[in-house]
């Protein structure tokens, strides 16, 4: 791994992974701040901010910034998620200081111009509206929301209709003052990239960022709940997601979470996917997840199937849940170490992949992590650690629930959390 990390004098780290077989570098700006930095006036605002970088500073146009980075062949993209907010760009080498200048003006020379910023609340306002209207995605919205109910945490990342018609350039410079400080913020490129000079680049054109916030950054602690929210809708198939408090980043069985759920359903032949789909034709989708966070986890089986095989499916989901408890095979550890491998070393492969797991990683842990290392830690599991995680898991935490379509037929959460604890699951309507 050639990887070199320098702390600037500012505050602001820079890290670069060397691939010299590259023409090409991936670069961008990682912010420790997402949606759950805003306050309760603020719900969307995080989101807002990505938008309105790239609609002008003091000495580009929204059309400059395109221009000028596409005339080269470049690409320019922002996501913001939870925790984490990303600026990036894909450019060939030569072009790096062009990329590092545009990155630094965007977050640094904004202007948030008041008519820029009414149409981009139109755009956003369109995207919520798409979004609603797609229930593969409201469902996850719906899911958190029921998770942690009441907390910043479980928000949409998008906001409201409502906060995003009301916010102000002054609101949004109150967040990026608070939140884009050189101690919450890192510099990393990954391939033809070389150290030294990049370092000097960005040292350069982001000088005039802040090292300390305006005020105390927000971030509530996550109090994980669980809970039951349903939207009965006229839809072909019907979206199903149960879940249950998962693991932090930081905890014992992160990577215990993270392998198990790749066991239960994390490719075609994982014990979900044979078992529902395969052997019994119940859905034409399913899988399992575990997100981390800095101080909570989720555990999550998303199901999309006709409403009319609800009764039967969740049955056999909550039947496959209670089996994991019980045994869990060497092969399939072995398949899961094999599969987080592969995804491992394929991402060497892609600068843009390599650059944001660096990223994730210097944000997460202070330093990137050797993938010898992460083969180290998933080394040590064992399938009783396994079977032991997943009772505690499935059995000992409130479920959360969301559905989104045709589920008339979707037995009540507590026929569910009862099941949960009882052998031999049928729902009354499965049963009769």
């Amino acid at each position: 791994m050639n990887v070199e990390i320098t702390r600037l004098s500012s505050g602001l780290t820079v890290v670069t992974e060397t691939m010299p077989h590259l023409e090409s570098v991936a670069l961008g700006v990682w912010i420790k701040s997402g949606s759950r930095n805003e306050t309760e006036d603020e719900h969307g605002i995080a989101h807002l901010l990505e938008h309105m970088a790239f609609k002008g500073t003091a000495r580009r146009s929204a059309r400059d910034i395109a221009e000028e980075i596409e005339n080269v062949g470049g690409e320019l993209n922002a996501a913001t998620s939870t925790e984490t907010t990303s600026y990036y760009a894909r450019v060939l080498k030569d072009h790096v200081p062009l990329a590092v200048d545009i990155l630094a003006d965007i977050l640094t020379e904004s202007a948030f111009d008041e008519e820029e910023l009414r149409r981009e609340k139109h755009v956003i306002l369109q995207e919520i509206g798409a979004a609603n209207d797609t229930p593969d995605d409201i469902i996850f919205d719906r899911f958190s929301e029921a998770a942690y109910r009441g907390q910043t945490i479980g928000r949409p990342i998008l906001g409201t209709p409502e906060t995003v018609k009301d916010f102000t350039p002054a609101q949004i410079r109150n967040y990026l003052s608070r939140n884009y400080t050189t101690d919450r913020m890192f510099v990393v490129a990954a391939g033809a990239v070389d150290h030294g000079a990049f370092c000097k680049q960005v040292e350069e054109r982001f000088a005039t960022l802040p090292r300390t916030p305006s005020a105390t950054p927000v971030l509530e602690t996550a109090r994980y709940i669980g809970g039951d929210v349903r939207e009965d809708r006229d839809l072909m198939d019907a979206q199903l997601l149960i879940g249950f408090e998962g693991k932090a980043y930081h905890m014992r069985d992160f990577y215990c979470s993270q392998i198990l759920a790749n066991i239960l359903g994390g490719g075609m032949s994982s014990r979900l996917f044979q078992e529902v789909r395969e052997h019994r034709g119940l859905c034409y989708s399913v899988y399992a997840f575990h997100w981390g966070f800095s101080d909570t986890g989720i555990f999550g089986i998303h199901a999309a199937t006709g409403g009319d095989d609800l009764p039967n499916l969740v049955p056999v989901v909550i039947d496959e849940l209670r089996k994991a408890a019980e045994t869990i095979d060497q092969q399939e550890i072995d398949r899961a170490r094999a599969q987080i491998r592969a995804q491992l070393l394929m991402g060497q492969e892609s600068p843009a992949a390599r650059a944001g797991q660096i990223a994730r990683q210097m944000m997460l842990y202070g330093r990137p992590i050797p993938n010898p290392e992460m083969m180290e830690r998933l080394a040590g599991i064992t399938t009783e650690r396994l079977t032991d995680l997943a009772g505690r898991l499935f059995f000992d935490t409130v479920p959360t629930l969301s559905a989104v379509g045709p589920i008339e037929q979707l037995a009540p959460l507590a026929d569910i959390t009862t099941a949960l604890s009882s052998p031999g699951f049928q729902t009354k309507k499965a049963a009769g």
